[in-house]
């Protein structure tokens, strides 16, 4: 049997999963713990905090590893983190990933970035990143952004056996879906062989983060009269682009005819509109482009658009489609 690498003050080598729903990071952890367990010997335990359980909402994946003969009896969140696992680089944006870490975690970013452009996102001091486009392998195998993570990471953690990964893959696919057991393992063997790593050096003086637990604003005692809804969806400091599973609106204003049935599809009022004289003088709304801010990439807009006038495109590293981005409302009153 292998041996772990390094433990905390309990015996436990520890990893947290950073993600949203939807990306499938609870599965992912429970596949990792189970090939840990039944295929390398080691003593092992996962399990996954969320809210409601919808796509979108913040997912964290908790795993510890130990020896055999270390009971596990410590189910609270990861806190201090060896490895951190980050399911989608727009998450820096919104949560805090990094909290807790260790001046030499290893943090696995599913991104576009360098590791360099990751170092400074996340403001790291030093460590190991390792990046892996994890969205667009899953586009090309048809198959989930977890399955190419999940290769990254028996990259990471290399005293796990990843044929036994494989194995766990096809046992949990092979019932039901069975035409699926292929290509998962493609993305997983793609997600093992295309990642990148770079190390930083950690200075003396570097302390280890502070791990910051959120607390919730309202409660029984302050939770407004009459359940109203303070966080609506369509708030203006939502940011809704971590959802998106690699693909987005691609706005083409010249075949644009301003019929607005783009507008009336998109669940999350993503399109800007100034309104403008026409050519006879009266004035007509005229769309301007797409607030991606709050655009999930359903592509509910493309399918309603009569002219073509959106198409379906490939993200970018900064995470939109085209030049037809328009700043939305947040930067507007920064």
């Amino acid at each position: 049997m292998s041996v772990l690498p390094k433990t905390n003050d309990l015996g436990f080598f520890e990893i947290r999963l950073e993600s949203i729903g939807g990306l499938g990071a609870n599965l992912a952890g429970k596949l990792l713990s189970e090939a840990g367990v039944v295929g390398s010997g080691f003593n092992g335990l996962s399990f996954s905090s969320y809210g409601s359980e919808k796509k979108g909402s913040p997912v964290k994946g908790n795993i510890r590893f130990c020896d055999p003969f270390t009971q596990i009896r410590d189910t609270t969140p990861v806190e201090r983190p060896h490895v951190v696992a980050v399911f989608h680089d727009a998450l820096f944006r919104t949560q805090n990933p990094t909290s807790g870490m260790y001046p030499d975690t290893t943090v696995l970013v599913n991104t576009k970035r360098t590791p360099d452009e990751v170092k400074e996102l996340a403001k790291l001091e030093g460590g190991i990143v390792a990046v892996v486009d994890a969205t667009q392998i899953a586009l090309e195998e048809k198959t989930k952004v977890n399955t190419a993570m999940l290769g990254a990471i028996f990259r990471i953690l290399d005293f796990l056996d990843a044929d036994a990964m494989r194995d766990t893959i096809r046992r949990t696919f092979e019932k039901k879906y069975p035409h699926l057991v292929e290509s998962n393992i493609r993305t997983f063997d793609r997600g093992y062989n295309e990642v990148e790593f770079k190390t930083f050096e950690v200075g003396p003086d570097v302390v280890v983060k502070p791990f910051v637990r959120p607390e919730p604003v309202l409660g029984y005692e302050t939770q407004p009269i009459g359940g109203l809804v303070m966080d609506s969806g369509n708030n203006i400091f939502k940011d809704l682009s971590i959802s998106r599973s690699g693909m987005l609106p691609h706005f083409h204003q010249e075949k644009c005819i301003n019929c607005a049935q783009c507008d009336t599809a998109c669940p999350d009022f993503c399109f800007v509109w100034n309104e403008e004289p026409d050519k006879k003088g009266r004035p007509q709304m005229f769309l301007k482009g797409i607030d991606y801010q709050y655009c999930k990439g359903c592509l509910k807009c493309v399918e309603a658009c009569p002219t073509d006038a959106l198409q379906s495109a490939a993200e970018t590293n900064d995470g939109y489609a085209d030049a037809h981005r328009v700043p939305h409302l947040f930067e507007l009153v920064k």
